[in-house]
């Protein structure tokens, strides 16, 4: 199965770059994530960082708050879920008619968790930077993107881009995070 999400999301990258490639906005998007990882890894947080896209704006931010708030489900795509309810309320936006048109920038692939919290809520445009293989629930490790018992779940499109730099960006991150101890851990 997994082999054929990697299939699957190669060919949805070859259809987007033969069609000229991810577009300036998806650029400025991945940017603006980028910032939120990057004041993650300043948090001493894992540098994940995302933004939620709704009518070509971004509503919604979030970024790695585990040890933070000693919580270990405050991922950045959690935090930003938060951010998307807010909006919505204040907004008086049906939370569902924003999740089905809004699409996800992740640094890195949703974890399972994360990428079964953004099936919940509708949120299921996913694009994102670089695949997890250690907890990636969009194809890297397990993909939760439809199934998993509850058919009255919209399916994740979940995919990564290949934009310029985007994976080799995250990965770096991730490896300067790794290269010091993490001083939360209780090793």
């Amino acid at each position: 199965m997994v082999k054929i999400v990697k299939v699957v999301n190669t060919i949805l990258e070859m259809i987007v770059m033969a069609a000229g490639g991810i577009d300036d906005a998806c650029d400025s998007f991945f940017q603006d994530a980028f910032r939120m990882a990057e004041f993650a890894l300043k948090k001493k947080e894992v540098p994940v960082g995302c933004v939620v896209v709704y009518e070509e704006r971004v509503i919604a931010r979030g970024c790695n708050e585990v040890n933070l708030t000693k919580n270990a489900t405050r991922h950045a795509e959690l935090v930003a879920i938060d951010h998307l309810i807010e909006y919505c309320k204040k907004n008086s936006l049906p939370m569902e008619k924003v999740c089905c048109s809004a699409t996800i920038y992740v640094t890195v692939e949703p974890c399972i968790m994360c990428a079964f919290a953004l099936r919940t809520v509708g949120l299921v445009d996913v694009l994102y930077g670089c695949s997890n293989d250690r907890f990636g629930g969009c194809g890297s490790v397990l993909d939760v993107s439809r199934g998993c018992g509850d058919s009255k779940l919209p399916e994740l499109k979940a995919r990564s881009v290949k934009l310029a730099n985007v994976a080799e960006k995250a990965m770096g991150l991730l490896q300067e995070f790794y290269k010091g101890a993490n001083p939360n851990t209780q090793f």
